[in-house]
């Protein structure tokens, strides 16, 4: 983990990018010794929105789960849901 100010990042910039996509870890920076943003490498970003989007998909499903359960409802069989939608 690496930590500059704001200040040093403006005059060191490639070099605290450089840093967060060689090492894979945030390069945090700080303005009156508080933490206000992170580098992080662009690959790593799309990984964690994905797994973030992955994370929000599996609370949903248990949400619809629980919901059906809780209601007494069953599920719509695909066949069904795609002659709705006049995919079939």
């Amino acid at each position: 983990m690496s930590e500059m100010t704001v200040t040093v990042a403006r005059s060191r910039l490639s070099e605290a990018v450089d840093t967060a996509r060689v090492s894979h870890e945030p390069v945090y920076l700080l303005r009156r010794g508080r933490r206000v943003a992170a580098l992080i490498d662009a690959e790593d970003l799309a990984k964690l929105i994905e797994a973030a989007e992955d994370l929000n998909d599996l609370r949903a499903a248990d949400a619809a789960r629980t919901e059906m359960t809780e209601t007494g409802d069953s599920a719509v069989p695909w066949e069904e849901v795609k002659a709705e939608l006049g995919l079939a």
